[in-house]
């Protein structure tokens, strides 16, 4: 029975961690006149930039300029932008005490001029009413508002990332995070260009790993108002289409670091949530097979998480069928990004994020 009780506490903590903090489009046409500036940082992403591009298209509210910086890519992500009518800069030489990603990020503001500035990362995918939604949250927040897009997976592999994002969802709608934002979602970024320009943006975070929890920290620290949301039907993403292997170090760059940034409360529900799941998951299917009498405690838990991981996929993401009812696969595999986060940060003081090698010795400051 006890089993069954930890199971309730976890799910009961779960419910807590996840809201459904959706931007609902209105009908009706918006005419505020706002120029929207979107600007894509793409290092090797010929892959994901039509996707993007031809959603930035077909958008009701058309951006005022798009803007590419192609971050020394050895493909055609230049060729495609330019194919789509973006406006493409070569990014200039690293300098020293910069990130690649955050020095792709200032340039191509640097090269913009809309009162709204859209940063979005090249594997995003956009309704085509995100813009007009996006545009009118933000001006209602009046500071910034960042989105976590909807995750589409098509292979197996892909599919493992279930608990990985469910956490990350908990992460940013915990209501203790809601309470006090601090950090944003690096993914799509939406900001006016004067409060960009108070915190003098990306350039403030330049040596960041988190860029987008630290960007957030400064935008909570000169007392902007900063919001966060689930993309559900506005915007979505493919985040690793290329191999297990950019998804481990894709989720590894920032897993433990990221953890430093939650406050006690999420921290302490989260734990509560795990624990549950590790233990049902790893569990069940032991006593199941051995056919145990106390196997059905375990299996009622089993039952009560696989219902609600099956009702935060609803708005989270796309995983089948197959790894949402066998989720203990998905918690094994977010135990190893865990791992491998924990042996680059301790050890090697260094993350591998598409071919480069990032240096933790700063740390991040959130």
């Amino acid at each position: 029975m006890g089993i069954v009780f930890l199971s309730i506490i976890g799910i009961m903590s779960g419910f807590i961690l996840f809201s459904k903090v959706i931007i609902i489009h209105k009908e009706g046409t918006y005419k505020n006149g706002r120029k929207v500036s979107v600007i894509i940082p793409a290092r090797n992403e010929e892959k994901n930039l039509p996707h993007l591009l031809k959603s930035l298209k077909e958008q009701a509210y058309k951006p005022y300029e798009i803007i590419v910086v192609d971050d020394f890519s050895e493909d055609s992500t230049s060729e495609i932008a330019k194919v789509f009518g973006a406006k493409v800069i070569k990014n200039k030489e690293l300098p020293q005490g910069w990130t690649g990603k955050n020095w792709a990020l200032w340039n191509g503001f640097l090269e913009s001029s809309g009162d709204v500035l859209i940063f979005l990362d090249a594997d995003v995918r956009l309704s085509p009413f995100a813009i007009e939604s996006l545009v009118k949250e933000q001006a209602k927040v009046g500071g910034a508002i960042s989105v976590i897009p909807y995750h589409y997976t098509e292979k197996f592999y892909e599919r493992l990332a279930l608990i990985a994002n469910i956490l990350g969802i908990f992460a940013f709608t915990s209501p203790f995070e809601r309470k006090s934002p601090k950090g944003l979602y690096g993914s799509c970024i939406v900001v006016d260009r004067e409060n960009y320009e108070k915190v003098k943006g990306h350039y403030s975070v330049k040596g960041e790993i988190l860029d987008d929890l630290n960007l957030g920290k400064k935008f909570s620290d000169a007392k902007i108002n900063i919001k966060n949301f689930i993309g559900y039907d506005l915007v979505s993403f493919r985040m690793y289409p290329y191999g297990i292997i950019s998804e481990i170090h894709g989720f590894s760059k920032g897993a433990i670091l990221s953890a430093n940034t939650l406050s006690f409360g999420t921290i302490f529900l989260i734990v509560l949530w795990l624990l549950g799941l590790v233990l049902v998951g790893f569990i069940t299917p032991f006593l199941v097979f051995s056919h145990s009498p106390i196997a059905i405690f375990y299996e009622i838990g089993y039952l009560f998480y696989t219902l609600q991981i099956l009702y935060f996929t609803k708005y989270t993401g796309r995983f089948g069928i197959f790894i949402p009812i066998f989720h203990f696969i998905s918690t094994a595999f977010f135990i190893l990004i865990i791992l491998h986060s924990f042996y680059q940060v301790a050890f090697k003081k260094k993350v591998l994020w598409k071919g480069r090698e990032i240096s933790v010795g700063r740390r991040n400051n959130v």
